[in-house]
């Protein structure tokens, strides 16, 4: 049973934008926060963005400004539209359910890649 698929990605170049879509299975999805991560190649996973089931939003500080996280309950998906790409933000980006502590909820999902040229 697949818990997680993420999708949206592609080749951009900087200043660009893209939107990424997450479908989650409603044991992870429902009530509980949602985030997004990315990975780098030769770099830890690191937490982008999360949106409460409420609809509380967190960024890291690297995309503030730029990157926006939403959800929609009815759908079981989450979004992330990012803005003012830059080569930086390039990674594999994925996305899981969060609890306290920093723990995921499901197994991960394939990610989808971003890349952004210069």
């Amino acid at each position: 049973q697949v818990q997680l698929v993420e999708s949206g990605g592609g080749l951009v170049q900087a200043g660009g934008s893209l939107r990424l879509s997450c479908a989650a299975s409603g044991s992870i999805f429902s009530g509980n926060t949602m985030a997004w991560y990315r990975q780098a190649p030769g770099k830890q996973r690191d937490l982008v963005a999360s949106i409460t089931s409420g609809g509380s939003t967190n960024y890291a500080d690297s995309v503030k400004g730029r990157f926006t996280i939403s959800r929609d309950n009815a759908k079981n998906t989450v979004y992330l539209q990012m803005n003012s790409l830059k080569p930086e933000d390039t990674a594999v980006y994925y996305c899981n359910g969060r609890v306290v502590g920093g723990l995921v909820l499901g197994s991960w999902g394939q990610g989808t890649q971003v890349t952004v040229s210069s």
